[in-house]
Formats: C-alpha cells, structure tokens, sequence
C-alpha cells in the first residue's frame, strides 16, 4: 500500500513529460506542412527586369528633370541616363542589379579612354553621378520623392533656385553714371521751363493779346519792337524795289486787287513771327527761375550750392524770428524778402525797381494789404471802360453788396 502511493507522483511526472514532448513534434510538423522544405515551397513570383537585348547604349534621350541645384543629375533624369523610364515601371522599380548591369553596357560605350565620341568624358561624368544617385537608396528615396514635388525641393535646397545674384557693380561707377544722367536731366529741365515763358510771351506778342486773354507789358513792348523791325525792313524793301523796276510792273500793278484788312492784318502778323521769335531766343532770363540753362543749373552744382543756400535760410530765419520776439522793427532787407515771399519770385524779379519800392511800400506780407493788390492787378487787365464802370460801381458800394 505505502509503495502504491510513492509511485504513483512519479508515473504523472513522466506522463506530463511525455505529453509535452507530444505538443512540440505536432506544432513542429504542423509548420512544416505550412511553409513545406526549401525543395517543396512554391517558387518566389518572378521579378520584373529590364530586357537588355533592345537596349541602345548610344541613346541621347536623357529626359528632365527639377534640379537647378544640381543635387542629383542636374536638368536631366537619372533614370533616362541609364536608359530607365520611371513612367513605365509600374510597380517594380529596377534594382541595384540591374542598375549596375546598364551603368557597366555605357561604361563600355562611353568610357573616355574606350569611346571615341567628342562629348564622351562629359556623358561618362553623368552616367557615373546617375548610377551614384540610384544605388545609393537614401539618395534614391529622396530622388523619387522629390521628382513631382518641387515645394519640397525650393524648402530644402533653399531659395537661390529661383535666381542668381548678379555681379556686383563698382560704386563708384554708378555714382558717376548717376550724376551723368542727373546733370543731362537738370539741363534739359531748365531748358524745357525758359521755352515754356518764352512761346507764351512769343504766341501773346504775335496775336497781340490784351490783359484778360494773358498779355503782358512785356509782350506789348516785344511786339513794338517787332513791328519797328518789320517797319524797317519794308522800307528797305521799297526802296530796293524802286531801284530795280521790272519790266511790265506797271501792268500787274493796274491788273492787282486790293488786299482786305483782314487779309493785311493776317500777312502782318505772319510777317512778325520770325521777327519776334528771333527777338525772344535773345532774352536769356524772364525772372523768377525761367532762364536758358547755364552751368549753375547742373545738379552738382545745386547739390554742392545746397548747403550754403539751406545755411544761409535757416541762419536768416533764425535772426528774423529773434528779432521779433525783441518786437524790433522790419529792416529793409527782412520788409524785401517778406514782399519777394508775398508776390512770388516771378513777380518780383519781372518787376522794375519803382514798382519793387511801390509793393514795399504797401507791406504785402500784411493778408490784407496783399488781398487789396492782387485785386488791384486783376483791375488792370480789364479794358479802360470795364475799369471805369469798376471803380464806380466799388463807390457806390455795390461791389460789396454782390461779394
């Protein structure tokens, strides 16, 4: 009884082993009719290659390819280098095998100590960069990946993909070409504001314009001028006439018709075009800024001018406004300058020196005052009558009552 119970902890310990052991060969054999041997396994689906018996060695069509940093294969693709088209892969890409099959069959072809081709060393170099970039598969995912995203590409490689500095030019030459171009267009500037005066003061002569249609003394005393000219020369021509008398004169003379008014006014003043046109190419400065362009008017020499005259303003202003608050009386230079500022530099300049003392005397840099002679200026353009009934109806206060 008591060897019964001793052994029997020993049988269930073996059974357990045995069973065990069991469970193992059947998982084993169970794998093994799965997978099968090495012998009995199905073959691994063939792998789609390249054909090489078509392949032209001597191909040129090297594709395009993103890559203004030259990075993989600059403009062209490393794949149509090879003799590769990425597009018609499929879902199998070649491998390193068959990459390194199509890079030895151009090696051949183009090797510069084998080929004889002018361009071989260059299209060697580039066959050798693809057959780099393909091989290497870090290169190569970045390769393909990049191939339709040219956003990657801008963000990785940085922005000099889309320009190229240019060479920097020399300073000093630039400055120099500036003046140039800033000195012709000063010159040509002044010319254009003296033409501008002086076909405004030929057009009033010639038409001879009144104060309300814009005429001017000054064009009243060209026109003058002109017509004296004109005088002149019409006598010399009489009087070359009377000395040479043609033959049959008396005859087209009797045979002539007279000349209307409106057509002698109108030879007239045909007559004096050249004439005062001549006579206004003499005057060299209208005042206020409009005169012919000299070499002060370049604009080195207004820049190099521009300190003194900016010095010399401030300085002036300076001692006026402390003059001022001293409550001092105007000096005749500060009482010129204020009417040359009130008027303007063109009335001032055209102005002769009894109508300069006459304006100073009126103290236009007073509102007022300048108010009452610019009204005296618009008078004087009206017509002898149009200034009588003016000033009577300014007697009688009637002005005002319509202001």
């Amino acid at each position: 009884m008591g060897r019964s119970v001793s052994c029997q902890p020993r049988n269930v310990l073996l059974l357990l082993v045995i069973l065990v052991f069991a469970a193992r060969a059947q998982e084993n054999a169970s794998e093994s009719e799965a997978s099968g041997t090495p012998e009995e396994a199905a073959p691994p689906a063939k792998k789609a290659t390249v054909v090489d018996e078509d392949f032209d060695p001597s191909h040129e069509n090297w594709g395009s390819y993103y890559d203004p940093q030259n990075v993989f294969c600059g403009n062209f693709d490393c794949y149509k280098i090879l003799g590769f088209d990425y597009e018609s892969f499929g879902k199998i890409h070649p491998d390193k095998q068959e990459i390194t099959k199509r890079y030895r069959a151009l090696s051949r072809e183009w090797h510069p100590d084998k080929s004889k081709h002018k361009n071989a060393k260059e299209r060697f170099v580039k066959i050798s960069r693809a057959y780099e970039v393909l091989t290497k598969e870090k290169k190569r995912i970045e390769y393909d990946y990049l191939r339709y995203n040219q956003e990657a590409y801008f963000v990785k490689y940085g922005t000099s993909v889309l320009w190229s500095y240019a060479p920097k030019s020399d300073l000093w030459s630039v400055v120099f070409l500036i003046f140039i171009v800033g000195n012709i267009f000063s010159w040509f500037s002044q010319k254009h504001r003296w033409h501008m005066v002086a076909d405004r003061l030929a057009k009033a002569a010639i038409e001879d314009w009144n104060a309300i249609q814009g005429g001017s003394p000054e064009s009243k005393q060209l026109r003058e001028e002109a017509l004296s000219v004109l005088a002149v020369n019409e006598t010399a021509l009489a009087d070359a006439a009377e000395a040479t008398p043609a033959a049959g004169n008396s005859k087209k003379q009797k045979g002539s018709k007279k000349v209307s008014a409106k057509d002698k006014k109108r030879l007239e003043q045909d007559a004096l075009v050249p004439i005062i046109k001549a006579l206004v190419n003499e005057m060299h400065d209208f005042g206020g800024g409009f005169h012919k362009p000299t070499w002060r008017d370049l604009l080195i020499v207004t820049v190099a001018r521009f300190p003194f005259v900016f010095g010399s303003g401030l300085l002036w202003n300076t001692k006026y406004y402390i003059r001022r608050l001293l409550k001092k009386e105007l000096s005749e230079d500060e009482r010129e300058v204020l009417t040359e500022r009130a008027v303007g530099p063109v009335c001032w300049d055209t102005a002769t020196d009894e109508g300069r003392q006459d304006m100073i005397k009126k103290e236009l840099w007073v509102l007022t005052n300048l108010a009452d002679w610019n009204e005296e200026q618009d008078v004087k353009k009206l017509t002898a009558a149009e200034q009588k009934l003016y000033y009577k109806l300014k007697k009688k206060g009637k002005l005002d009552k319509q202001e």
